[in-house]
C-alpha cells in the first residue's frame, strides 16, 4: 500500500479499497488504481495527509458509472431534415420563464457586481448569470455527489481515464490548498459549485472575488460571478461583440461555396454543423441578412440548428468561447439566448 500503511488507515478502510466493480473496465482492484493515482499525487507536491483524507473510505461507485453510459448513448428526437435533436424542443426545455425570471433576480441580487464584472472582464453580465443559470439553477441544484468518489470510480473504470485521472489528482490540490473535504460535493461527472467547475478549472481559474482569502464558488456570489467571467475571458471573449444574432436567409439566398470543410480539432461534429466562417458583409452579398446589431466587418459563421426552413443565426468568435464551456451547441444557443433574454 503506497499512499498509506493499512494499519495505520484501520481494516475498515483496507477492505473498502478491495471492493471491485463489475462494471469496471480496469484489470486492475479499485484498491490498486488508486494507489498508482496516490503515488503520481506525490509526486505532484500533494500531501500524503491529504491523500489519507481524501481517499479514505472510497469504494466505486456503480450509479456513477451508470449515468456515464447512459450520457453515452443518449440521443434526442431528432429532426429529419438535420439527422440532430430539435433545438426548439430542447430550448424550451430549458429556458423556461422560470429560469428567465430567475435569471432578471439573480442580476438584481448581484448588483454593482455585475458592472465590476464587465469592467474587468469584458464579459457581459447576462452571459455569467445564463451559466449560472443553466448550469445550477442560479445556485439551487449544485448536485450530491462526493467528489473524490466520483472522479476515482470515472477514472477506475477507463473510459475517459485521462480525463478524469488528471481530476482526481487536481481534486487533492484543491483540499492541499485548504478546501474543507467535506466542501466536495457536485455533480456525478466531477464538476462543482455555482458554475460547475471542473478541478483544474477551478485550481487554474477560479477567483477570490469578495477577497476574503478563498475561492468560495459555492458560496460567494463574488466568486462566482468573477470565476465564471474569468474562464470566459480566458477563453478569448471578444468585449463588445454579440454571441450571435438572428438572420433572415431567403431561399434565394447564395449557399455555394459555404461548407465548412476544416475539421476542428476539438468537438468536431459540433463545429462541422457551422458553415465557413465570411464577414457580415460578405453575408449580406449573398442575402443574408441579420436581424441584430453587429459590425460588417465581423467574422460570423451561419448555422440552422432545425434546418433551411427554421431560424438561422450568424455565431461569432463569442459563440465558440461558449462551447469552451461545454462543448454542445444545443447548451451553447441556450445559454446564449438565456442570455438575450435576461437582458431585456
Amino acid at each position: 500500500m503506497t499512499f498509506a500503511p493499512l494499519r495505520q488507515i484501520g481494516l475498515a478502510f483496507a477492505a473498502s479499497l478491495l471492493v471491485v466493480s463489475p462494471a469496471s473496465a480496469q484489470n486492475q482492484t479499485f484498491n490498486a488504481y488508486l494507489e498508482t493515482v496516490a503515488e503520481q499525487a506525490r509526486s505532484e507536491g500533494v500531501s500524503q495527509a491529504t491523500i489519507n483524507r481524501v481517499f479514505s473510505g472510497l469504494t466505486p461507485n456503480n450509479r456513477v458509472l451508470e449515468l456515464d453510459r447512459e450520457q453515452a448513448t443518449s440521443r434526442g428526437n431528432l429532426n429529419p431534415a438535420t439527422g440532430f435533436a430539435w433545438m426548439r424542443s430542447y430550448i424550451s426545455r430549458h429556458n423556461t420563464q422560470s429560469r428567465i425570471s430567475g435569471g432578471h433576480s439573480t442580476l438584481r441580487r448581484i448588483g454593482s457586481l455585475a458592472s465590476e464584472v464587465e469592467r474587468e472582464y469584458g464579459v457581459p453580465a447576462e452571459i455569467v448569470v445564463a451559466i449560472w443559470g443553466h448550469e445550477t439553477a442560479y445556485g439551487r441544484v449544485m448536485g450530491g455527489f462526493d467528489l473524490p468518489r466520483s472522479l476515482a470510480t470515472l477514472a477506475w473504470d477507463g473510459r475517459r481515464r485521462d480525463l478524469f485521472e488528471r481530476e482526481l489528482i487536481d481534486v487533492l490540490k484543491m483540499v492541499d490548498q485548504g478546501v474543507p473535504r467535506s466542501q466536495l460535493e457536485g455533480s456525478w461527472a466531477g464538476a462543482f459549485g455555482n458554475g460547475q467547475f471542473l478541478p483544474s478549472v477551478y485550481l487554474r481559474l477560479a477567483v477570490d472575488g469578495d477577497g476574503d482569502g478563498d475561492r468560495d464558488v459555492w458560496n460567494s456570489d463574488a466568486d462566482t460571478v468573477h470565476s465564471i467571467a474569468n474562464y470566459f475571458r480566458d477563453a478569448g471573449w471578444r468585449t463588445g461583440e454579440p454571441w450571435a444574432v438572428r438572420a433572415f436567409v431567403p431561399n434565394s439566398a447564395d449557399r455555394s461555396g459555404i461548407e465548412n470543410n476544416v475539421t476542428a480539432p476539438v468537438c468536431p461534429r459540433v463545429h462541422a454543423r457551422h458553415s465557413r466562417w465570411l464577414t457580415v458583409r460578405e453575408w449580406r452579398e449573398r442575402g443574408i441578412t441579420p436581424r441584430g446589431n453587429i459590425s460588417d466587418d465581423t467574422m460570423a459563421s451561419l448555422f440552422e440548428p432545425d434546418g433551411p426552413a427554421y431560424p438561422a443565426y450568424l455565431l461569432t468568435q463569442n459563440y465558440r468561447v461558449i462551447l469552451e464551456y461545454n462543448c454542445s451547441n444545443y447548451y451553447a444557443m441556450s445559454v446564449g439566448l438565456l442570455a438575450d433574454e435576461i437582458s431585456r
